[in-house]
């Protein structure tokens, strides 16, 4: 596999982003996702210090394939509803300042649609479509989209979503380690949001029971059939990144690394 198209979060390589920009580069991958949450406030990024950022960046010769904006709430939740649209529209501008497309999060639970054309629409389900409408208009102004996670979200309610809003609102960051545990095939979801893919996570996970319970594992040890994935994924002509995340986050250089040395071997 070509190692240019993978991309690691700096979170899980060290606690300050010039460390982690250090062992990114080592791991020997091009991109690398910022967090704007935990690593990298939009409101507290100057001009300053997005120049200084990006010269690290030269530096190690990497890019920044996308800015995660993880939130405890979802866009139909609408509790601090407000302070959650307007950050992440900061979090969209900050990727466009960093040379990124996409902003990584979660839709939150997904209301159920109208039951028909005659049906009054579930209010939350009319907010969730109001506010991913204003956050796709944001997007063409700014140049980021928001890139909403298959995972929890099944591929049918997503694309249930997609067709309820303007052309483009959002994309999808396909993760296959949670896809598989929420009871839905990686593959299938490829081939069912194909065209709407903005993002990729390999990750591995072992079932639960049920659906949603499970457990992540070590990229190739668990029950993501990787191949049939990325095989998937170059029939439907997938050529955007492909991110890596540690399933034990205090051995993340060392897990990173060895997915690395595997995915070169596919």
């Amino acid at each position: 596999m070509d190692t240019s198209r993978l991309a690691v979060a700096t979170v899980a390589l060290a606690s300050d982003l010039r460390t982690a920009l250090k062992r990114a580069r080592g791991l020997g991958v091009r991109g690398v996702e910022v967090d704007a949450r935990g690593g990298l406030d939009p409101e507290q990024v100057s001009q300053t210090g997005l120049r200084q950022i990006r010269k690290w960046l030269d530096d190690e010769g990497l890019v920044v394939s996308a800015v995660a904006f993880r939130t405890r709430g979802g866009y139909a939740d609408a509790d601090r509803l407000e302070n959650r649209i307007a950050a992440t529209k900061r979090a969209m501008e900050l990727a466009h300042n960093l040379g990124a497309s996409v902003v990584l999060n979660h839709l939150g639970d997904v209301p159920p649609p109208p039951a028909d054309q005659e049906s009054e629409p579930d209010p939350q389900w009319r907010l969730l479509i109001d506010v991913l409408t204003d956050l796709g208009g944001w997007s063409h102004r700014v140049g980021a989209t928001l890139c909403a996670e298959a995972g929890r979200a099944g591929p049918d309610e997503l694309l249930r979503v997609i067709a309820s809003l303007p052309e483009g609102a959002i994309s999808c960051d396909l993760v296959t380690g949670a896809l598989l545990v929420h009871r839905h095939d990686p593959a299938e979801a490829i081939e069912k949001l194909s065209g709407h893919i903005g993002y990729v996570h390999a990750t591995d996970a072992v079932t639960g029971s049920f659906a949603g319970r499970g457990r992540a594992a070590v990229l190739g040890s668990g029950h993501v059939d990787l191949a049939t994935v990325f095989g998937t994924l170059e029939e439907r002509g997938y050529r955007g990144w492909i991110g890596l995340e540690p399933a034990d986050s205090r051995g993340g250089v060392g897990e990173l690394a060895d997915a690395v040395a595997s995915l070169q071997q596919l």
